[in-house]
């Protein structure tokens, strides 16, 4: 007899034979405009066809050069479209990112194109969302399908699988099911943190050393404990911000702590986060006032989509403190952090790099098996308190 193959080493890439498949494509449906698609926002799938016009960042911001990343493009039924009233976002799944991301290929600015997928907000704005296929009008479509029986797809596009529930779903309906994905999770202790962390924020340059989160200094991961040039574990949502402290949970949840300098991280506290004041000497790059903290522009997203992540995950349902966003600082002791209006910038100014999207993956696969979903979705932050 023949060996039966391992189910969980299986992985099935069909690619490049879509068409032989047969698998439903662009040129199967006639297009409809962007203008129509505005209108038609009902979660039915249809192909669009516009010009590419730039990449949206926020719910009315388009750019058209220097685009941040590959997630997103917009579309337009005229090629010089500046109105984003009359533009449909179109978000693009990390498996076709490379052909179609406008930061990889900046020359698709002004091109026609179809797409097809189900037409839904994005970035709390028209779009279409979760694409099956894309094409030069008049060209065969790019299509994906990946089918593979492991518990884990390395970094790959979980919208089918682990995002099933949430996908289509916009505002509190969105936050609802997201707390329903991710709050099955294995807890921590607060002794496990340290060696967590020593994965999750592994210096990618160094195997024997973390990237403390404010100051970016790369150190060895034997010298964390509390003396001031040690790293220690900091809470990113301030742990008095709702007095859980260290207990499992919250306290322990390693999607928002990070390895930083003990100073750095006395001299944050437990103050909210906002705009400005003075420079923070061990931390260049970091700002600080009597009642809020700036972190540096490489992890500003990371800090908000870490708060994001933990107003969504801990509702209060679960024998946990219910913590969420408000526009505030001096929060104090309340279950709140801020200031949303601020962190959403953030997360739209500093879209989610390869350290980010490792560490959410490591968590994954390794220590609490649930994911940040605003790391995946940076544009649900939007959706949800937009």
């Amino acid at each position: 007899m023949r060996p039966l193959l391992n189910p969980l080493a299986v992985v099935v890439s069909v690619v490049a034979i879509a068409a032989a498949l047969l698998i439903p494509t662009a040129a199967a449906a006639t297009p409809i405009t962007v203008a129509q698609a505005i209108g038609q926002q009902t979660g039915a799938s249809a192909t669009v066809r516009g010009y590419v016009v730039g990449q949206p960042t926020a719910t009315n911001t388009v750019v058209r050069s220097n685009f941040p990343s590959d997630y997103a493009l917009a579309l337009a039924d005229t090629p010089t479209q500046t109105s984003t009233s009359q533009m449909l976002y179109v978000q693009i799944t990390s498996a076709i990112r490379a052909q179609w991301g406008l930061r990889t290929n900046p020359g698709l600015l002004g091109a026609r194109i179809d797409v097809t997928g189900p037409l839904g907000a994005y970035f709390s704005h028209p779009g279409l969302t979760s694409p099956t296929a894309f094409a030069h009008a008049g060209t065969s479509p790019t299509t994906t399908t990946t089918v593979t029986t492991t518990t884990s797809a390395g970094g790959g596009d979980y919208d089918t699988t682990y995002y099933r529930n949430a996908i289509g779903k916009t505002g509190a309906s969105l936050k609802t099911a997201l707390n329903g994905i991710i709050r099955t999770n294995t807890k921590l202790s607060y002794d496990q943190v340290w060696n967590a962390l020593k994965a999750t924020d592994q210096d990618p340059n160094n195997s024997a050393n973390v990237i403390l989160l404010y100051s970016g200094r790369s150190q060895s991961k034997t010298l964390n404990g509390g003396d001031p040039n040690d790293w220690n574990r900091e809470h990113v949502w301030a742990k008095s911000h709702g007095d859980f402290g260290t207990a499992t949970g919250p306290g322990t949840d390693i999607h928002h702590l990070r390895p930083t300098d003990v100073s750095v991280n006395a001299e944050r506290g437990n103050k909210d986060f906002d705009m400005g004041g003075s420079p923070v000497g061990e931390a260049p790059g970091n700002y600080t006032d009597a009642d809020s903290w700036e972190p540096r522009n490489a992890v500003k997203g990371d800090v908000a989509r870490m708060l994001f992540y933990m107003a969504v995950r801990y509702e209060g349902g679960d024998g946990y403190v219910n913590l969420e966003m408000n526009n505030n600082v001096n929060n104090g002791t309340a279950p709140y952090h801020g200031r949303l209006s601020v962190l959403l910038q953030w997360n739209a100014q500093d879209p989610p790099d390869a350290f980010e999207k490792r560490r959410n993956q490591v968590i994954y696969d390794t220590y609490q098996h649930n994911r940040n979903p605003f790391v995946d979705h940076p544009e649900w932050a939007g959706s949800i308190w937009g």
